[in-house]
């Protein structure tokens, strides 16, 4: 979707062709199609959707980020990409073919994930072209007094004619929408009495757990222990073509998997795969490996390796050891993660740890837990 209408928004372009719509079981298989081998969906798109912004008319925004707080302002620039046989204008009557139309008016609205709308407009344009870039309007909203953190939808839509001659014409409708986060400027960030945030599973960190303590253990990805022979090379988007043919070539996972309802994610919005909130979290996080804890942990949110490895990995687990509770981030949120989605994230599981529901049944061992990361580096010499 974004491969395409950044195509689309870019002034001078004349179109772009897809090397296939299905998989390719040729080559040593490419599961890079919008559907499978056999020309059937795949079940995260339909044709329906697909043509929201890859058809002849798209509407689309220039967003220059998906992630906001709540003390920031929203803005978009909206325009259409029509390559229609004819241009679009308002609407009339097709019984009266002679009389004025009435003016073409484009809508937009902001909506929560439930459906709840939080901020409406609408444009009013002369009529759009065909060929090129039709600027709509531009969308501001001030995001002060949204409820947050929450998932927002943006949706435009145009509704309109054409006309072939004075009495033969067809309505035109076309819709599309960008997925966007709020989240509160100032979450609460701070851990309770008996919670310890560190970043390194050192012995202040192994004595509060043995002292009964709740530990949140948050990683740098660079820290987590890889696989020294054939390493996952962690990436927000997914695998081009396939690894064995392009040597292992980054990245090697495919999104993550996780359960929305999760207590540990509820004040993190998130569907069951990745979307661009993980963005921040998951270009510098490593892949926290499951071979090395015991069999049946079922980890907050799990990676996807590349499948002709299909490695058990994780991104967020926890655990019990001995009268302590762990819960382990493949990523920082100590040191540098002063970005809104960190926050939000930290907010979230420290939120969850300092609650009744984080009850981990899987018990870990110290030992396990070191395997999980390299040796923190020497510091320099002065």
């Amino acid at each position: 979707k974004e491969d395409i209408e950044s195509a689309l928004r870019t002034p001078g372009m004349g179109g772009f062709e897809l090397l296939d719509l299905h998989d390719f079981p040729g080559q040593g298989t490419a599961l890079v199609g919008v559907l499978d081998p056999f020309w059937e969906e795949k079940g995260y798109v339909t044709a329906r959707e697909y043509r929201r912004f890859c058809g002849a008319t798209v509407p689309l925004a220039r967003l220059a980020k998906r992630v906001f707080t709540t003390a920031e302002t929203l803005e978009a620039d909206l325009e259409a990409a029509h390559f229609g046989p004819l241009p679009i204008v308002g609407l009339r009557d097709y019984r009266s073919p002679g009389l004025t139309c009435h003016p073409l008016t484009n809508r937009w609205n902001l909506r929560t994930s439930d459906g709840v709308a939080r901020a409406a407009g609408q444009f009013v344009t002369d009529r759009i072209p065909v060929g090129g870039l039709t600027p709509l309007g531009r969308v501001v909203v001030d995001l002060r007094g949204l409820p947050a953190p929450a998932r927002y939808k943006l949706t435009v839509r145009i509704h309109g004619q054409m006309w072939w001659n004075a009495n033969s014409g067809r309505d035109l409708e076309a819709e599309n929408d960008w997925d966007l986060w709020v989240y509160p400027d100032h979450p609460a960030t701070g851990p309770t009495n008996d919670t310890l945030v560190r970043a390194q599973f050192d012995a202040a960190a192994q004595a509060h757990l043995q002292a009964g303590g709740r530990l949140l253990l948050t990683v740098p990805g660079a820290q987590v222990r890889n696989y020294a022979a054939d390493p996952v090379k962690l990436g927000f988007s997914s695998i081009f073509w396939n690894t064995a043919w392009t040597g292992r070539q980054a990245p090697t996972t495919l999104g993550l998997l996780c359960d929305p309802t999760h207590p540990a994610l509820a004040g993190f919005p998130t569907e069951d795969h990745s979307n661009w909130q993980w963005w921040y979290l998951l270009h510098r996080a490593g892949a926290l490996r499951l071979d090395l804890l015991p069999r049946g942990l079922r980890p907050v949110v799990r990676l996807i390796d590349d499948w002709t490895t299909a490695r058990p990995l994780a991104l967020i687990l926890e655990g019990r050891v001995g009268a302590g509770r762990i819960l382990v981030c493949g990523f920082d949120l100590t040191h540098g993660a002063d970005d809104p989605v960190s926050r939000q994230m930290r907010s979230s599981l420290l939120a969850y740890m300092a609650s009744p529901r984080f009850a981990p049944t899987t018990a870990l061992t110290v030992g396990q837990l070191e395997r999980l990361v390299t040796p923190a580096p020497a510091p320099a010499s002065p």
